[in-house]
């Protein structure tokens, strides 16, 4: 991680990121040079996650933050990652919550809460937070952590996909308000990714890839890499896209 890297000097702050595609962020921006904020719920984890950036020579701190909480929870998240490590140029809203596969009728209202709350309310509140610090220091760059259930429907995942939805339609809003204030604002939507989290969903990652031409899921790291392209200077056009990390499951 040592050395000059294509995130040199800026500060990144990855929501949940302290499992799966988020850790794959946070260790991927590092290794680019950024000084990175490790956020979620399992300290053990986040600080598990320091220590290997910190071992590969990179920068990286562990704020604690349960974005499940509310509002308040939102705002002393971006009050401490700040205070850590400075403004933050680069912004990840990458914490969500998948409700298990389930019919639209089976979904309870604590659960209906609880996924807006997380995939929705919070990198809303979160953003809204950190964009007036980015403008000020000239600009930066905001990714959303999308879904390809937010572009296409899904028998089981009406819920997930409808907050994800919800999500994408953010990343367009955001970036026509903020393009001319030098904050770039995109989405990330990757398919069927093999993490830890979702090995309890293997069958259904199975199903699912063979409905994609690469038939193969993703790996964490394919979702990073297209993260990593998106916060940084090569994509300083790139204006409220959605790119697809996905095997070509929306391609068909």
């Amino acid at each position: 991680m040592a050395g000059a890297g294509r995130m040199q000097g800026r500060n990144a702050l990855v929501t949940g990121s302290t499992g799966g595609i988020g850790r794959a962020v946070a260790l991927a921006l590092a290794r680019e040079g950024a000084t990175v904020v490790v956020s979620g719920r399992d300290a053990e984890r986040g600080e598990d996650i320091v220590r290997r950036v910190q071992d590969e020579g990179g920068k990286a701190v562990f704020v604690r933050a349960d974005l499940s909480a509310g509002g308040q929870a939102v705002r002393d998240l971006a009050r401490d990652a700040t205070e850590a490590v400075g403004v933050i140029d680069v912004l990840v809203n990458n914490a969500a919550v998948l409700i298990p596969a389930q019919s639209m009728l089976e979904a309870t209202e604590e659960e209906v809460d609880r996924a807006l709350a997380v995939n929705v309310k919070a990198p809303f509140l979160l953003t809204a937070a950190l964009v007036p610090s980015m403008v000020e220091r000239g600009g930066g760059a905001v990714v959303n952590m999308g879904s390809i259930n937010g572009e296409t429907g899904m028998s089981v995942a009406a819920l997930y996909g409808a907050s994800k939805a919800a999500l994408h339609s953010l990343t367009k809003s955001w970036a026509a308000e903020l393009a001319a204030q030098g904050v770039r604002v995109n989405t990330v939507a990757p398919g069927p990714t093999v993490t830890e989290h979702n090995a309890a969903y293997s069958e259904m990652l199975e199903g699912l890839t063979k409905a994609h031409p690469q038939r193969r899921p993703g790996t964490a790291e394919e979702v990073a890499a297209a993260v990593v392209f998106l916060v940084g200077d090569d994509a300083a056009h790139i204006h409220g896209a959605t790119l697809p990390v996905d095997g070509g499951f929306l391609a068909v």
